[in-house]
This record gives structure tokens, C-alpha cells and sequence, in this order.
């Protein structure tokens, strides 16, 4: 689009720029039109925050519904603007009017809004990937956003993400912005049933490795010099773990050795040890 076509907002209550009004991200994924289904269906929307999520937005399978820039922000982000289709309004507005309508300073200068999609089906995503990350009810969405980032960048491309139905959603803001953007990379589906799709997944030839300090894993070391040809590697929220019904269904137990006096990592950390023992980017 031309810089001169973005509309001016100076009305924090202009109508048109309401999917950025104080909204929470619940309310911005909730399915609008719940008598719809299929492709059909309003899966409802997600905020992209900063320059690196935007481009990464604009790049991906994912919808883009608006822009809104601040006015000193515009110099800074011309050729990330003039990416923007024409037919996407492109809005922009006075810091303060920008601030006001979001409901808190937005330093960043630059939202965009973009459409969800449906699940992909999880089997069929695992059948296109050489090895996947499962995330099983992790409720930090900070957490969620560095596994993502850490996927793409020492998994690369092949490698999928599969989360319980209990883990934060990666599109939420803060886990958008804490992955840099890969979340909309990243390829990934949500289950409700981790179990049987790790009993589905290994008639794919898949082999499941579950992350535990137990000291009776095998260590990541050892593991990653077995003969797997496609892994998947499954990481619990921190303290609980991955729960008991998925230990039981897992082919190998693995942890990562560390110092006397510490038990664990933070689940991101563990994650990015574990994908560089394991997997070659590509």
C-alpha cells in the first residue's frame, strides 16, 4: 500500500479500530459465530506486537485484518508498510491516542491484527513432519512463545509443535512476542488426547521421548545418538511434568545431567538443550 492511503484515527472510539479497544486476548479468540462451522467458521483473531512479529505475520498462512501504527513510528517501518496489501486498512494515530485506545503505552508503535485458522489435523501434521515437540499443559505464556522460538531455530524446518488442549495458546500476545514471531512459523495443531496420539504417531515411525529429571532417564546424550529417525520430544509444565498417563505412553525416558543441588531447568531452557541434542536445523 502508499503511505498516503493509511487512515487517520483520532477518535479512541472510532468503530473501525475496535478490535485494538482494551480487548483480551480471550476475548479476541473467542468464535464469534459459533453456529458457523467448517472453514466457514470466525475462529475469532490474535494482536501481532512490534516490527519482527508483524513481518512475520505478513510472511505467514495466517490472515492479516488491519494495521495500526503510530504517526512517529510510521518513518521507521515505511517498507514493512508498503508490504501491506491495499485492500488492509492501515491505521494510524498520535502516540497518545494510540495509547489510550490500547490501555496501555504501546512502545512499539506498530499492532496488527490478525485472522485465526483451524486446527490442523494433528495426525496428518506429524505425518508432513520429520520430528515434532509436544507440549503438554503448560500454562506460562512465556514459556510457550521461547519453545517455539527455540523450534525454529534449532529444529528448522520439518519440525512441528503439538500442544494439549491445556497449554496457553501460542498466538496469545505475550507468547507471540516472547517467540519473536515463529509462532506463526512454526507449523503446530492442538490435541485432547496426548496418549493416543503418541500410540497414533508411532505407527508413523515416530519414537516418543519424554523429558524427566527422574535419574533413571537415559541421558540426552545417549539418546541423541540412538538411531531415531523421527523423534518427538515431549516436555511437561514445570513442576507437575508431563502427567502420568503420557509417561505410560512414551517409548523412552530422558533427562538432561546436571549439578548436584538442582533438579531441574525452566521447561524453554530444557527444551533448546534438548532440540540441539537431538535435531540438525534445517
Amino acid at each position: 500500500m502508499s503511505i498516503g492511503s493509511m487512515i487517520e484515527i483520532t477518535d479512541p472510539s472510532d468503530p473501525r479500530i475496535g478490535v485494538f479497544l482494551n480487548q483480551k486476548d480471550a476475548w479476541l479468540k473467542a468464535a464469534h459465530n459459533p453456529d458457523a462451522s467448517g472453514s466457514e467458521a470466525d475462529l475469532g483473531y490474535f494482536i501481532a506486537e512490534g516490527v519482527l512479529v508483524v513481518e512475520h505475520l505478513l510472511d505467514s498462512r495466517f490472515p492479516i485484518e488491519s494495521v495500526f501504527v503510530s504517526h512517529s513510528r510510521v518513518p521507521g517501518v515505511e517498507e514493512l508498510l508498503k508490504r501491506v496489501p491495499d485492500s488492509i486498512p492501515v491505521y494510524v494515530a498520535e502516540q497518545t491516542v494510540m495509547d489510550e485506545i490500547v490501555g496501555f503505552p504501546i512502545h512499539r508503535g506498530l499492532l496488527a491484527c490478525g485472522k485465526r485458522i483451524p486446527n490442523p489435523d494433528p495426525v496428518e501434521l506429524a505425518r508432513s513432519s520429520r520430528a515434532l515437540v509436544i507440549l503438554e499443559d503448560l500454562s506460562n505464556h512465556d514459556n510457550v512463545g521461547s519453545v517455539f522460538r527455540s523450534t525454529a531455530a534449532l529444529g528448522g524446518e520439518g519440525v512441528s509443535v503439538i500442544l494439549s488442549a491445556r497449554c496457553c495458546d501460542p498466538l496469545y500476545r505475550k507468547s507471540l512476542r516472547v517467540s519473536m514471531g515463529h509462532a506463526l512459523r512454526v507449523p503446530y495443531a492442538i490435541v485432547e488426547d496426548l496418549s493416543e496420539f503418541i500410540e497414533k504417531i508411532r505407527t508413523l515411525g515416530f519414537t516418543s521421548l519424554a523429558m524427566t529429571p527422574d535419574p533413571g532417564g537415559e541421558p540426552v546424550s545417549m539418546a541423541s545418538h540412538r538411531a531415531i529417525e523421527r523423534p518427538a520430544l515431549c516436555f511437561g509444565a514445570e513442576g507437575p511434568g508431563l502427567t502420568g498417563r503420557t509417561m505410560e505412553s512414551v517409548d523412552l525416558r530422558v533427562r538432561i545431567p546436571m549439578g548436584r543441588g538442582v533438579d531441574s531447568l525452566n521447561i524453554s531452557v530444557a527444551a533448546a538443550v534438548t532440540l540441539h541434542a537431538c535435531l540438525e536445523p534445517r
